[in-house]
């Protein structure tokens, strides 16, 4: 019962900045308290973008936040050396301790992908009792086992669909409602074969949307997007990327999302307006969920582990100069001056010489000047135009930039 109280402080230390009976507090509250469950089932940093900032190379020892786990398995894929993951959220943990497991004990790419490309087919709530539940640690076979809702486990959303699941998957099903009730089919979107058939669709199907008083209420209101992952903290640096008009920012980065890339190949407009990854195992997928990636990713499976603990306690734990690569996904937008600062000590003190560090920020700019004390900011080199350039390739276009530091020692 301590650690599950720990992880719950820890989640409460990283969230909660205003008085619990405040307004924005109790959204803080209402964020960190769905970090117990399972938020993201599916990642939304371009994992594509990553692997090109990071240049993984076979020494390297790679630190990362776990989120859904595409990413990690990803980087793996790539060959380091090793992996260390972390996350507060225990059904994370659980998510990404369940894949490294499939990856090494199934038999081939079809049943892999059958449970995490497909993941909505009868028989595999199965497959990972007999093949994949043996070889996972005690608590990750509690989690999957555990009740889910009045029926049936958790184990069961990888037969009816798990990416409609989880926080992130709620939202995404509540965003097709709202788009239904204006008479718009989501699913059409599949269609288009260019990019001009997919701006003129979108011109025509949800532009329209964002001037309607509904959307634009929701937009205006905090609480409708904490289901998208986004903290009070990270509203208001979303926002900012607009002089404040959330309305406008969502406008545009939806924009993005579904007239920036082509359809072919933006495996997170396929889960927006799918709900799910191409049935067929052809169409875009992350690296991991790739048949000619199976074989490298089973053979370097055991080289990545998973801890439910915070990412600066963990680091205060490693050894000097031993890491080469840091991803923060975009935990850093959710934190105190103060812990930014506990942070960064920790990954300069790990960091071999010439660790690079990547991150997503809500808003346009790098939050760290003014804020990482310069002793230690000085030591690292911020990529501006690389960072730019990978801010404008990164597919899924919810965050308003990625980030490169390098350490110069």
């Amino acid at each position: 019962m301590g650690d599950v109280l720990t992880v719950r402080e820890q989640l409460g230390a990283a969230v909660h900045q205003n008085a619990a009976l405040s307004k924005t507090g109790v959204l803080e509250r209402l964020f960190s308290n769905a970090f117990n469950g399972l938020v993201y089932p599916q990642i939304w940093e371009d994992p594509e973008v990553d692997l090109a900032a990071l240049e993984i190379a076979p020494d390297h020892h790679l630190v990362c936040i776990a989120s859904g786990g595409c990413n990690m398995m990803s980087y793996l894929a790539a060959g380091p050396a090793s992996i260390t993951v972390v996350d507060l959220s225990p059904a994370h943990v659980a998510l990404n301790r369940m894949k490294l497991a499939a990856a090494r004990h199934l038999p081939d790419h079809a049943a892999f992908y059958a449970l995490f490309g497909r993941a909505n087919l009868r028989g595999n709530s199965d497959v990972f009792d007999r093949l994949v539940a043996p070889h996972c640690d005690a608590g990750t076979v509690d989690y999957w086992n555990g009740r889910r809702g009045l029926v049936g486990r958790r184990i069961d959303m990888f037969e009816d669909g798990f990416y409609r699941n989880g926080m992130l998957g709620r939202f995404i099903g509540s965003a097709h409602v709202v788009t239904r009730l204006f008479g718009v089919n989501l699913s059409t979107f599949l269609a288009c074969e260019t990019l001009a058939e997919q701006e003129a669709w979108f011109d025509a199907n949800l532009a329209p949307l964002f001037e309607t008083r509904l959307v634009k209420w929701l937009a205006s209101n905090k609480a409708s997007l904490i289901g998208l992952g986004i903290p009070p903290q990270q509203y208001d640096a979303l926002a900012g990327a607009a002089d404040g008009d959330m309305l406008a920012v969502l406008r545009e980065r939806t924009r993005a999302l579904f007239c920036d890339f082509p359809l072919s190949e933006n495996y997170f407009a396929w889960q927006a307006v799918n709900r799910g990854y191409k049935s067929d195992g052809v169409g875009p997928v992350p690296p991991y969920l790739r048949a000619e990636n199976f074989e490298r990713l089973k053979a370097n499976a055991d080289r990545a582990t998973v801890h439910n603990r915070s990412l600066t306690d963990l680091l205060a734990e490693t050894e000097a100069g031993s890491r080469h690569r840091y991803v923060l996904l975009d935990a850093q937008d959710w934190m105190t001056d103060r812990q930014l600062n506990d942070l960064w000590s920790q990954i300069t003190r790990t960091a071999a010489p010439g660790a690079r560090v990547i991150f997503r920020t809500a808003g346009v700019e790098t939050i760290l000047p003014g804020r990482v004390d310069a002793a230690i900011l000085s030591r690292w080199t911020y990529h501006v135009e690389r960072s730019s350039e990978w801010t404008r390739a990164d597919r899924s276009a919810i965050y308003g930039g990625f980030h490169l530091y390098s350490f110069d020692g």
